[in-house]
């Protein structure tokens, strides 16, 4: 497995990253580490858990494992945000509960430094002044490395970048945004933003919540048994069966299907290695809930999809941008005037 610079950083961190969601809700404690062994085995490097999965136990599945191990040789990424407790001051990016969540986090891990410490949501309420300052104090004293953040707007992760070069404080080092062929609208703003400020990316959902995994058709009435979506039963909203059964969809999959029998790999290995190549990503994070998940998608490493398949994909999910997007793209490509 390639390693690569986390945005303009000097941190090398593995092009794929594990994420621990499911450890202790999809698979137990034995499972998560054994597929964390697995990755490790195939020269990953970088995990990604947040202190809400599992209300903490995903950190303390990780922090176990990594008892006896070269702490060195990994790269750790936890978020902090969300709600621990009925307390007031329980959830939040504000002085008081980031200061609390991070030494909560260190004792469940298990160790003296966290690698990348992000922010998981923006929080409206509290002046970003308050949580960049207090982020920065955690780089300073050496108990976290770097710092990233998850679920931003554009213009939050600008305002974000600013503030902290108007203060000299630590900035983003990279974001976590969701990403995948079915769901593109961060190719926008976010991901030009992001290259403009040197700013990583490691995208969350990068198989679309499984409908990008092999196990949805053309013609299928109802989702498969035992997926996610099967389990969300009528719920609507992102990922649904209600939001996904169309023809943008379809399209999408019956692309990733093709490509996949042409190449002789698995629907999943194509759509990651799709993203994989897309510009500014640097490392998307996979989920899985056994280690046969896992080993498939480790397949999306150690090999290329032809620029004819790549475009085929890339169309195939294509939408036409809203406003202001789709009259700057058709702008984007003069020349610059001279003067």
């Amino acid at each position: 497995m390639e390693q690569r610079f986390l945005g303009s950083t000097g941190l090398r961190v593995s092009e794929l990253c594990l994420g621990a969601m499911t450890f202790g809700r999809d698979a137990d404690e034995a499972a998560s580490h054994r597929m964390l062994d697995a990755f490790v085995a195939a020269g990953g490097t970088f995990v990604d858990t947040a202190d809400v999965y599992g209300h903490g136990v995903s950190e303390e599945i990780l922090g176990r494992w990594l008892k006896g191990r070269r702490r060195d040789d990994l790269v750790i990424a936890t978020k902090v945000f969300g709600s621990m407790g009925e307390a007031p001051n329980a959830s939040g990016l504000s002085r008081g509960h980031i200061l609390s969540a991070v030494e909560a986090s260190l004792r469940r891990l298990g160790t003296d430094h966290i690698d990348l410490y992000q922010t998981h949501v923006w929080d409206a309420t509290t002046p970003i002044e308050e949580t960049l300052s207090t982020l920065d104090t955690l780089v300073t004293s050496g108990k976290v490395r770097y710092l990233g953040a998850s679920n931003l707007s554009p213009t939050q992760l600008q305002k974000s970048l600013f503030v902290a070069r108007e203060h000299a404080w630590e900035p983003y080092v990279c974001v976590q945004p969701l990403y995948n062929l079915l769901a593109r609208t961060i190719e926008w703003e976010l991901l030009p933003l992001c290259a403009a400020e040197g700013v990583g990316v490691i995208p969350w959902s990068p198989l679309g919540g499984g409908w990008l995994s092999g196990k949805y058709r053309r013609g299928m009435s109802s989702p498969p048994a035992g997926s996610r979506v099967a389990e969300r039963g009528r719920a609507r909203g992102r990922g649904s069966w209600h939001d996904r059964d169309n023809e943008e969809t379809w399209r999408v999959v019956d692309a990733v299907l093709a490509v996949a029998e042409e190449s002789g790999r698995s629907p999943a290995q194509v759509a990651l290695r799709w993203l994989l190549r897309q510009p500014g990503v640097t490392a998307p994070i996979i989920g899985a809930r056994s280690v046969e998940q896992l080993t498939d998608n480790l397949g999306a490493v150690g090999w290329e999809l032809t620029d004819t398949q790549a475009r085929r994909l890339t169309e195939a999910g294509r939408t036409a941008p809203p406003y202001p997007y789709d009259v700057l793209h058709r702008h984007r490509d003069r020349e610059p005037r001279e003067d």
